[in-house]
């Protein structure tokens, strides 16, 4: 390949690294945000998702509604409103673990698995190729996002047997979606555009979400605090993370996308630390350390191979 055209290359596959991190930093300060609006105003899952969503789409509409290619759109509607339902049951699957089981293992299934079903698929189906630093930078990610989590603290909170099944169930099932979200996520940006198939993605979603009101209403907040939290869900982790993630999505593999946004746990723990005072073990500081040099080296591998 000629040198002027292979930089480019890889500054785009780069670039798409910083914003699938970004994505995840996004959705990282989103999990405190949810504990609060649950643990102190009483939102449902299905209350906070349907809204998040509602507003994204209407943030995502109004800036690239104009240019969706409806023809685009039609040749590829199954795909969309598959992803879009997806995107909106992996989250709040992972809501509803959480709720039964604690944060712990719920946040280890759905974010450790996908990372691994991604790679599999690709070596599968030869989109992906085997290679030591590919392993070891999926060991080093894993390993350190179990550091992050356990180390936070946060075990398994069971009345029963039962409640321990069903929280295993709903985030196996958020990891399974993920999976698919992420494997189709490509495709629709590179088709569409990120703007325009996170606009659409985000509307499917907030439909998907709005059939849990035929089971318990949802109703908006009727004070300013509660108003903010969720305007800023719509806004930052639902319109910005997830056009940040499609832009990445159009640039990388689906195993280094999907690595790159477990910067999602890592912003977490660490804006627990800072606004609520938790003190940071060592083994969280060496996941961290983990995390941060396996999304470099996947990043540089993305970057060599796509200059090829």
């Amino acid at each position: 390949m000629n040198p002027s055209t292979q930089q480019p290359r890889q500054g785009q596959a780069l670039l798409g690294l910083l914003a699938a991190c970004s994505a995840g930093m996004l959705w990282g300060t989103g999990a405190l945000v949810v504990d609060v609006l649950v643990s102190r105003h009483g939102f449902s899952p299905e209350n906070i998702s349907f809204w998040r969503f509602s507003v994204g789409a209407l943030v995502l509409l109004a800036v690239y509604g104009r240019q969706i290619d409806w023809a685009v759109l039609k040749s590829l509607w199954l795909t969309m409103v598959a992803a879009g339902a997806a995107m909106a049951g992996y989250v709040l699957c992972w809501f509803l673990g959480i709720e039964r089981i604690g944060p712990a293992v719920p946040t280890l299934i759905a974010l450790c698995l996908p990372p691994v079903l991604v790679t599999l698929i690709g070596l599968a189906r030869g989109t992906e190729a085997p290679g030591l630093g590919l392993f070891a930078a999926l060991w080093a990610a894993l390993a350190g996002t179990v550091m992050l989590v356990l180390g936070h603290g946060a075990g398994i909170d069971v009345g029963h047997t039962q409640n321990l099944w069903i929280g295993v169930a709903f985030s196996v099932a958020s990891a399974l979606l993920y999976t698919g979200f992420t494997l189709v996520s490509s495709r629709l940006s590179v088709s569409m555009g990120p703007g325009p198939s996170s606009a659409c993605l985000t509307v499917i979603a907030a439909v998907s979400t709005s059939l849990f009101a035929l089971i318990r209403p949802f109703h908006w907040p009727d004070s300013i605090p509660p108003q903010a939290w969720f305007l800023y869900l719509g806004l930052v982790t639902a319109a910005l993370a997830l056009l940040a993630f499609s832009w990445g999505a159009a640039r990388l593999s689906p195993s280094t996308l999907t690595v790159a946004t477990l910067m999602e746990p890592l912003t977490a723990v660490l804006l627990s630390a800072l606004l609520l005072n938790q003190s940071l073990r060592s083994s969280q500081w060496l996941g961290g350390a983990l995390l941060l040099l396996s999304i470099w080296v996947l990043g540089r591998r993305q970057a060599a191979v796509t200059g090829k």
